[in-house]
C-alpha cells in the first residue's frame, strides 16, 4: 500500500472518528439539557420534557410555563394592556422569576410579541403535570390559583365604563384553560 493511500485512509478514519466524536458530544449535552428541565419543571416523563423542550424552554426558561396561561388571556385580544403587563410581572416576581434571568427576558419578548399558537395549545397538560407534580408543597401553585390569575388579568384593562371587563375572548380564552388544566397526564 502506498503512503500516500495510507495517508488517505487514515484521515477518512480520523474524520470518521471526529463526527462520532462530535454526535456523542452532542448526545450528552442534550442528556445534560433535559435532565436540568427534570430537575426544574419536577417532571421526569421523557416525553413530556421533548415536548417541553420542543416548545422552547429550558432548565433556565421552564419557570415560565405556568405563566402561558395568563399570557393567553392577555394577548386573547390581540395586545398586552399597561395593567395587564404590570399584573404578569407582579405574578412572575411572586413565583420566583428574578428581574433580569434568563425567563424574565424570555418574558419579556412575549409581552412584547404574541408567543406562537403551538405554545398556547401545548401547554395545557404540560403545565397540569407540573401543578400535579408539585402538588403538597408549600407554596406550590394550583390550577384554581392559576384561573384566579388568569380572571384577574382578564379584568384588568376594565372596559367602557367597567362594563363587560371580561371579553368574550378572554373568557372563551379562560375557558379553554380550565379544560386543559383538567387533564391529569402521568408522570
Amino acid at each position: 500500500m502506498s503512503n500516500e493511500k495510507r495517508d488517505l485512509e487514515e484521515e477518512y478514519f480520523r474524520k470518521q472518528d471526529q463526527e462520532l466524536i462530535a454526535k456523542m458530544r452532542k448526545a450528552a449535552a442534550t442528556d445534560e439539557a433535559r435532565r436540568g428541565l427534570g430537575v426544574q419543571s419536577g417532571i421526569h416523563d421523557p416525553a413530556l420534557l421533548r415536548e417541553i423542550e420542543q416548545l422552547g424552554f429550558t432548565a433556565d426558561t421552564v419557570s415560565l410555563l405556568p405563566l402561558v396561561p395568563i399570557l393567553q388571556v392577555a394577548w386573547a385580544e390581540g395586545g398586552v394592556s399597561p395593567e395587564e403587563r404590570k399584573l404578569i410581572l407582579d405574578v412572575a416576581r411572586a413565583r420566583g422569576i428574578a428581574a433580569g434571568s434568563a425567563a424574565d427576558h424570555q418574558l419579556a419578548e412575549w409581552l412584547a410579541d404574541r408567543p406562537p399558537q403551538d405554545v398556547f395549545a401545548r401547554a395545557g397538560r404540560l403545565i397540569s403535570a407540573m401543578l400535579q407534580v408539585h402538588s403538597g408543597e408549600s407554596g406550590a401553585l394550583t390550577a384554581d390559583e392559576l384561573v384566579k390569575y388568569c380572571e384577574t388579568v382578564a379584568t384588568a384593562s376594565g372596559g367602557i365604563l367597567g362594563i363587560h371587563k371580561v371579553s368574550r375572548d378572554e373568557r372563551a380564552a379562560i375557558q379553554q384553560i380550565q379544560a386543559a388544566l383538567k387533564g391529569r397526564p402521568k408522570q
